[in-house]
């Protein structure tokens, strides 16, 4: 079959091209040497005319053995003991072609036979990576360890229509939040002025500008590795009205704030703490602004959403009303993503 050779030191980039274009053969295995990598190709010779500095070769590539209708518990069942099966964590997120498992300290020893398997049950997955411990951080991101697959912890995510372009040891982001995007996404009118904060690679301006005929969207992140991803995603995407910053937000919105600058929508999909930067979201909101802050909280607890908008509104003598609350995933027992949409009077 067709295959791309390329020299390692290209290999990256030459592999978010064939990935961009769809052109990757995801039913067999790429292939590599001491100099050069191939990839397996789904399309002609003339469709990949772009690309430089590589060679079309004819090769047999390994076929992947896929198992279909499968889970994963019933395919390590004779690989792991009945005990082992159930403290086994079979859900796991897949960011692109990677997914990320949860592995507890007793099955350790079998991860690298339960990653395999995961590669086996789903021919879009290259790459398995286990979390390698919590959140941590300022930029909230999670070291991750490779187990299976490919050899990297960088991607394309697709979602919404657009490409998300992202390392996900060094950048937050949540594909649980892809329905979430969305249902942000269809409240957007025509010609409104958007503010993102906590932007991170730039999700949520990407899908927004894709999807909607808004003016202009500013997303703010402090993370330099996610800014730079966010950079790469309004050019992947070919944007036009996205402006990015990287900065904390604390110091951003009062400076955008000197300008006289007003949203008509204030995202805040902070990963934790957002509430200590409602002030900032009402220091540049009008009449009529609304703001969809987000929080984790016990289920039990959602009030304590509005009373963190209320304390923050009478702070700066601002009257606001609640729109919806909306929970946005779980993310842990009892354990709420949930999203606080109000307005401004």
């Amino acid at each position: 079959m067709l295959g791309v050779k390329v020299e390692l030191k290209d290999a990256e980039k030459v592999k978010e091209f064939l990935m961009e274009k769809e052109a990757i053969d995801t039913d067999f295995r790429y292939d590599k040497t001491d100099t050069h990598m191939y990839f397996p190709v789904s399309c002609s010779k003339e469709f990949l005319k772009a690309l430089k500095n590589v060679e079309f070769v004819e090769m047999d590539f390994e076929l992947k053995e896929f198992v279909s209708g499968k889970d994963i518990k019933s395919m390590l069942s004779e690989k792991l003991s009945d005990e082992e099966l159930s403290n086994l964590k079979s859900a796991h997120d897949i960011i692109g072609t990677i997914a990320i498992l949860e592995i507890d300290e007793e099955l350790r020893d079998k991860e690298n036979i339960i990653a395999d398997a995961v590669l086996m049950t789903n021919k879009n997955i290259q790459t398995v990576l286990r979390k390698d411990g919590g959140h941590e951080g300022n930029f909230r991101v999670q070291k991750m360890k490779w187990l299976a697959g490919v050899k990297t912890k960088e991607t394309i995510h697709i979602e919404n229509g657009t490409r998300l372009k992202l390392n996900v040891e060094t950048v937050y982001f949540s594909p649980r939040l892809s329905t979430e995007r969305k249902r942000i996404t269809e409240l957007v009118k025509p010609n409104e002025k958007i503010l993102v904060m906590f932007s991170g690679c730039a999700p949520y301006p990407c899908v927004i500008s894709k999807n909607t005929e808004a003016q202009n969207i500013i997303g703010i992140e402090i993370n330099p590795e996610g800014h730079k991803y966010g950079l790469e995603n309004i050019e992947l995407n070919k944007l036009k009205n996205v402006e990015l910053i990287n900065a904390d937000v604390k110091i951003a919105v009062p400076k955008l704030a000197e300008k006289n600058l007003v949203f008509d929508r204030i995202v805040m999909p902070a990963p934790h703490n957002a509430d200590s930067f409602i002030k900032e979201a009402i220091l540049v909101s009008k009449k009529g602004t609304i703001i969809h802050f987000y929080d984790f909280l016990h289920e039990d607890k959602f009030l304590e959403a509005e009373k963190k908008v209320d304390e923050a509104c009478k702070s700066l003598k601002k009257k606001w009303k609640k729109i919806s609350l909306n929970k946005c995933g779980q993310h842990a027992p009892h354990i709420f993503r949930i999203c606080l949409d109000f307005e401004i009077l």
